[in-house]
C-alpha cells in the first residue's frame, strides 16, 4: 500500500448510492501494480450537491473520475468540454481535469461491446437486440449495439413521453434507422425476437437481488442461444441472468464491461497506453469471491 501524502494525485467516482461501486477496487489495484502515488476514492454526492461538488473537486486538485448514476446526464452543463462520443449518447461517464477545465467523455460503450467483440463475436447485421431502459447507460448501448451492425434495436421503457424524447434525440444520427422504442406492455411481443437482451436498469441490483426487469413467464420465450447481457455486477448471477440461463440463453454479467470502461478511463487519466486490464479484473473477482 502506497504511503498517501500531499503529494498523492486523486482520482475517484461520484455517485448516490456509491457504496456498491467496485471501481475503487479494481483502478486501486491497478495504481498500485504501476506503482503510481495516486489514489482513487468513492464520493457519495447528492443531487442537489453535484455543481458544489465539481467546483470543490477544482479546488483540490482532483485530476479526474468516474461518474455513476445519478449523474450521468446531470453533470453535463457543469463540465467545459464533452467529447463528440459522449455528445452522442448524451451521458457522460469519465471526466478528466486538462488545462484547468473539465473534460467529460463516455468510456462505457467500449466496455459495453468488449465481450461482444471478443468472446461472443458473431455477425450482429441479420439480429434484433432488445434494451430495457432508456436511462443514460441504455444511450451507450444504444450507441454500442449500432457500432455492432444490429439490424433492429428496441428500447423498452415504462414512460412514453421519455422513450419518445430517447427517440427524437437520435434523429440526427443514422442511428435512428434501426432504432424502435416501445412502452414495457410490448415487452412479451419482443422477447422471441431478441437475439440480444440487455438489462440496463437497476432492477435486481443488490439489495434487491430477487427482483427482475423480466418476469419467469416472459423470459420463456427468450430464444435458445440468445444472449442476456446484464449491467448489473451485484449480485453474480442476477435473478435476470439466471431466468435467462434457465432458457438456455448465453449470460453476460456487468463485471467485463465495469472492468473495460474504467480500463479506457485509466488510460485518459494517467496519459498511458495500457493499463493492467488482467490486475483490474483479478481484484474485482477476488472482492466478489469469484476466483
Amino acid at each position: 500500500m502506497l504511503q498517501i501524502t500531499g503529494k498523492t494525485k486523486l482520482l475517484g467516482v461520484i455517485g448516490y448510492p456509491v457504496e456498491h461501486s467496485l471501481s475503487p477496487v479494481m483502478h486501486n489495484a491497478a495504481i498500485a501494480q504501476l506503482g503510481l502515488d495516486y489514489v482513487y476514492l468513492p464520493f457519495p454526492i447528492a443531487p442537489e450537491n453535484l455543481k458544489s461538488a465539481i467546483a470543490g473537486f477544482a479546488a483540490v486538485g482532483v485530476v479526474g473520475f468516474s461518474v455513476t448514476i445519478p449523474h450521468k446526464q446531470a453533470i453535463m452543463p457543469f463540465l467545459s468540454e464533452i467529447t463528440p462520443i459522449a455528445q452522442a449518447i448524451g451521458a457522460v461517464n469519465t471526466v478528466t481535469r486538462q488545462n484547468n477545465t473539465w473534460v467529460g467523455t463516455n468510456t462505457d460503450i467500449e466496455g459495453f461491446i468488449a465481450p461482444l467483440q471478443t468472446t461472443y463475436k458473431q455477425d450482429w447485421s441479420q439480429k434484433a437486440a432488445v434494451i430495457l431502459g432508456n436511462g443514460g447507460a441504455a444511450r451507450a448501448v444504444v450507441a454500442g449495439c449500432h457500432q455492432l451492425g444490429f439490424a433492429e434495436i428496441h428500447v423498452v421503457g415504462r414512460n412514453q413521453q421519455k422513450l419518445q424524447e430517447f427517440y427524437d434525440s437520435w434523429h440526427d444520427s443514422s442511428l435512428a434507422i434501426n432504432l424502435q422504442v416501445h412502452t414495457w406492455d410490448k415487452l412479451a411481443k419482443l422477447i422471441p425476437q431478441a437475439n440480444l437482451l440487455v438489462n440496463t436498469t437497476p432492477i435486481g441490483m443488490y439489495p434487491k437481488v430477487d427482483a427482475s426487469p423480466v418476469s419467469a413467464a416472459e423470459m420463456a420465450d427468450l430464444p435458445t442461444g440468445a444472449l442476456a447481457y446484464d449491467l448489473i455486477y451485484i449480485p453474480k448471477p442476477t435473478q435476470f441472468l439466471q431466468l435467462a440461463q434457465q432458457q438456455g440463453a448465453i449470460a453476460i454479467d456487468g463485471l467485463e464491461m465495469l472492468v473495460q470502461q474504467g480500463a479506457a478511463a485509466l488510460k485518459i487519466w494517467l496519459q498511458q497506453e495500457t493499463v493492467p486490464v488482467e490486475v483490474m479484473r483479478q481484484a474485482l473477482q477476488n472482492h466478489l469471491g469469484l476466483s
